[in-house]
């Protein structure tokens, strides 16, 4: 190579170095330049975006109240849920570690999930263990790691109890770095119940923040709480967000829900529509002093399987032609008004009666004369159409007006979102007034919900006071009372006692009368119950359809009612009394079966039979309630005390049973209905007295769920 050249490439090298340099020297000062312009330049804009971060104020989200039913049991409350996960990928699992460790583990796992032996557990963890280091081979460079590491130990999510029991295991006490082992912490919103009342107690949104539905919508205010306020401060390495004012958690509160007359009010509606076929159905329990909703639900038929019942509308606040239960609020305007004095008093009517131009008004019971008493209970809509008519047929809209200022129309305020006031239709004279008027008296030409319906009876077992109905009674927080809220009226009298009792005796009749419309079903031997029976024809697109509305309202026990209830049906392939009327009585048996009427018919019998024969020197031991069989000694022997009862026969324990049917003849049915139904069986009784026969044999296998047939019988 010549001289020259070895100067060429000398200088073109040269050249090269000082580009390089040049560029460097260029982009250092580039990177200084911008250190100025963000350091000094700009830094007033910067100090100003840094204070409004800073500055910013954050809303820290409070913790929800709990719903509660009236015994502190909850029926919705925030709970922390947890999805189990091992990273197979976790630096410290190697073969040696967790081959020393896989078998207890598997053992363990195994006894905790029942739905694996040990061995299935060790393929799947294994398996999964595998199938991660097959996708993260570092000899083959083409596979990847699998961007999610971590396998699902469990299909469903734990509670906090199950995720501590989980920690206690040797090789997940590990650190997560070592054994992979870790839980996502999920909050929910949870009902412990399920479906039991659900509609009422309502829904939150998809942020889990605010209720949509029900009572968690109606009380969102008080049960939301407080947001606390938080603001960003520098650190060293990071801002981060402390709070400067804390989140105020909302009230919990107590409702007035009774989960055990819940179960019993939901079992028995959801068996009655299954037997019928009905499309849904509603019911509502209520206490009669305090206004008290104790129990409600609302079924209709699953879109999925014809055959089952899921929880649907709340159709007790939604309004409905009501039918013939309205006559007893009508005779309530008659008795109020003197339209009615004397309730043995005859009326004419007949089996057809045209009124005001109108299509003739039928009875199916037809009859020339009823008294007021006959006209409840043979459910005359003649008799009923002729008495309202009586005074207000030259004013028809008075009636309406009479309701209103009985207060009728004034809203609850319950809780329940969508709940609806009655509606007349209009009752003007010029455009036929008197017969919207005539319609009306006996249940037509209006929407009225079931539960305003219930709040008039309810006042009617409550010798005319007409309490407010209430789902909610008490504010608390942090588990101390901070707001009583009391029973209120929505009118101290809405009638006076005098008449209250005419028309509970009249509701008797409808029951136990010899004509009484639902004589044949609600009639019970243990609880005498009192009510009405109402049926109303479906209306589609303003005309009426086939199906029937089927109602039946009354209270229990008849004398000094405790409970007042409504049922309405629609669709269902029977009478009003022969279903909605046995949805009644259901409960109301049930109820006695527990022990939740603190009545005993029996021993009030004896006493009051001692109380009459007094003066007699002797008497019959026959007459005394016979002594059963009772799994308990105290209580038998506190009844022969009590009773009197020196010679009485008891019977034989019925002997005890290791698996199966348990044995319950010769018991009564209180204990029978106890111990069968802890045993998980669904239980139907007929008669009264002892059980004298089962329809499942004693010892035999059975299914959760299943019904069984008892018989009684007084010996």
């Amino acid at each position: 190579m010549t001289k020259k050249k070895k100067q060429n490439n000398k200088r073109h090298i040269l050249w090269r170095y000082m580009l390089v340099v040049g560029m460097m020297l260029l982009f250092s000062f580039w990177i200084i330049w911008n250190m100025f312009k963000l350091t000094v330049v700009q830094a007033p804009l910067w100090n100003k975006k840094a204070h409004t971060v800073l500055d910013s104020t954050i809303y820290t989200p409070p913790e929800r109240g709990k719903l509660l039913a009236d015994n502190g049991t909850e029926l919705a409350a925030n709970l922390e849920f947890y999805v189990a996960r091992i990273d197979w990928l976790a630096d410290g699992i190697v073969n040696d570690t967790l081959k020393k460790y896989v078998g207890p583990l598997c053992d363990s796992l195994a006894a905790f999930d029942t739905t694996m032996t040990s061995a299935q557990w060790r393929t799947k963890l294994m398996g999964d263990r595998q199938a991660i280091l097959d996708a993260a081979d570092p000899k083959d460079k083409s596979k990847k790691p699998r961007r999610n590491h971590a396998y699902r130990l469990f299909p469903q999510m734990l509670t906090h109890r199950e995720y501590k029991r989980l920690r206690s295991f040797p090789f997940f006490r590990k650190p997560v770095n070592e054994s992979g082992f870790y839980c996502e912490k999920i909050p929910r919103r949870t009902k412990p119940y399920g479906s039991m009342a659900a509609r009422s107690i309502g829904n939150l949104d998809s942020t889990r923040t605010h209720g949509i539905s029900g009572l968690e919508r109606a009380l969102d205010t008080l049960l939301y709480g407080k947001p606390g306020i938080a603001h960003y401060y520098q650190l060293t390495n990071a801002i981060a967000p402390v709070e400067i004012v804390p989140a105020v958690k909302g009230y919990d509160i107590t409702t007035t829900i009774n989960v055990q007359l819940q179960d019993i009010v939901e079992h028995e509606l959801n068996d009655m529509c299954i037997e019928t076929g009905a499309e849904w159905g509603t019911c509502v329990l209520m206490e009669v002093a305090t206004g008290d909703i104790k129990a409600i639900s609302n079924l209709k038929r699953s879109e999925d399987n014809p055959n089952e019942y899921v929880e649907g509308i709340n159709y007790a606040v939604l309004g409905y032609e009501p039918g013939s239960v309205v006559k007893t609020i009508s005779m309530m305007v008659a008795l109020e008004d003197g339209i009615v004095t004397d309730i043995e008093k005859p009326w004419q009517t007949g089996s057809s009666w045209a009124y005001a131009g109108g299509n003739p008004i039928t009875d199916s019971h037809g009859g020339a004369t009823r008294t007021a008493r006959q006209i409840i209970e043979t459910s005359s809509n003649i008799g009923m159409a002729k008495i309202i008519t009586q005074k207000y047929g030259a004013n028809p809209p008075a009636f309406k007006a009479r309701l209103e200022e009985m207060g009728f129309f004034e809203p609850f305020h319950l809780g329940i979102a969508g709940e609806q006031t009655p509606e007349f239709s209009k009752a003007d004279v010029k455009d036929g007034g008197r017969v919207v008027l005539s319609r009306q008296a006996y249940g037509y030409g209006s929407k009225i919900p079931p539960l305003c319906t219930l709040a008039m009876y309810n006042a009617i077992a409550n010798d005319g006071k007409y309490v407010r109905p209430r789902l909610f009674k008490k504010l608390s927080r942090a588990g101390e009372p901070d707001s009583i809220i009391p029973v209120t009226y929505i009118r101290k009298q809405v009638c006076s006692p005098e008449n209250a009792s005419k028309l509970r005796l009249m509701l008797h009749d409808v029951v136990w009368g010899d004509h009484g419309t639902a004589r044949h079903w609600v009639q019970d031997d243990k609880v005498e119950i009192a009510g009405k029976t109402g049926t109303a024809f479906e209306v589609i697109n303003g005309k009426y359809g086939a199906r029937k509305r089927l109602a039946f309202c009354g209270f229990f026990p008849y004398v000094k009612p405790k409970y007042s209830c409504i049922v309405l049906m629609l669709g269902a392939d029977r009478g009003a009394g022969a279903s909605s009327g046995m949805v009644l009585r259901n409960i109301a048996r049930k109820m006695y079966a527990h022990g939740l009427l603190g009545a005993e018919p029996e021993h009030t019998m004896a006493k009051k039979y001692k109380k009459e024969n007094k003066n007699e020197v002797k008497q019959d031991a026959k007459t005394y309630p016979t002594l059963f069989a009772s799994l308990n000694d105290r209580k038998s022997n506190r009844l022969q005390r009590d009773l009197g009862l020196k010679d009485s026969h008891r019977y034989a324990r019925p002997e005890k049973v290791s698996t199966g049917v348990p044995k319950v003849i010769g018991l009564d049915i209180r204990e029978a209905i106890r111990i069968l139904e802890g045993a998980g069986l669904k239980v139907n009784f007929t008669g009264s007295g002892m059980v004298v026969a089962q329809s499942l044999s004693p010892g035999s296998h059975y299914a959760r769920g299943e019904r069984i047939n008892l018989k009684l019988k007084n010996s």
